[in-house]
């Protein structure tokens, strides 16, 4: 398990919502949507000395790569990152199962792109929930097979806590913000979000080129990084 810090406690029976880099990076671009459409406030950090040490900053903020945000009015907490963790994803679901123990959230919901075979307009999202009450509750037809990797995998095998997934298909391995979009849709049909659609796509838009270029730079970064590194071994 890894480290975090909360500098507020939320209210009981709060809802997590968790987005990582996967495919389509759909998780990461619609929890950015959602934490500026519903104002939610940093209130803590998840880290380790196992990340590289990458800091990025935008708006003249840094943004940690492991964020946790709160939105005390719909009694949401999200768990984001901005970069890639591959080889942590058990550590950081036994992290996120930790904190859903310590604030007594009564549901942690996971984002997932999965891949789809050919590009289209209107991909579709499937839906699964230990909960057979909750699978009833959404809209989206269920997951029926499917194998789920990343750290979504992990807390699907390594927590028993009510756990619900939303996956839309995604052809792409670079931000797909139309994607992130239905995403964003089903669970505000899910949740009762009340999400004005207008701008919705245009918004995504956004944070498409925001994860773009956040990622360019971490790649940059990277490329320098090992650079140097066969620099000093000569």
């Amino acid at each position: 398990m890894l480290d975090f810090e909360l500098k507020e406690k939320p209210k009981e029976k709060a809802v997590i919502i968790e987005g990582f880099p996967g495919f389509g990076f759909v998780s990461t671009i619609a929890t950015e949507f959602l934490i500026k459409h519903l104002d939610a406030k940093p209130i803590g950090k998840i880290f380790s000395n196992k990340l590289d040490p990458v800091a990025a900053i935008h708006q003249n903020q840094v943004l940690n790569p492991l964020q946790i945000y709160y939105d005390k009015k719909k009694n949401i907490i999200f768990v984001q990152a901005l970069v890639p963790v591959n080889g942590l994803e058990w550590e950081i679901a036994e992290t996120i199962a930790d904190i859903a123990k310590k604030v007594k959230a009564k549901e942690i919901i996971s984002l997932e792109g999965v891949s789809a075979s050919a590009e289209t307009k209107n991909p579709q999202v499937f839906f699964f929930s230990r909960d057979k009450n909750k699978a009833k509750q959404s809209k989206d037809p269920l997951l029926e097979e499917g194998i789920i990797i990343g750290v979504t995998g992990a807390l699907l095998m390594k927590t028993e806590l009510p756990l619900s997934c939303f996956f839309v298909e995604t052809h792409s391995k670079l931000p797909d913000n139309n994607g992130a979009a239905k995403l964003i849709k089903s669970l505000d049909a899910y949740l009762g979000l009340k999400v004005d659609y207008k701008p919705l796509f245009a918004k995504a838009k956004e944070f498409e080129e925001k994860i773009k270029t956040l990622l360019s730079q971490l790649s940059t970064t990277q490329d320098q990084k090992e650079k140097k590194e066969l620099t000093y071994m000569g």
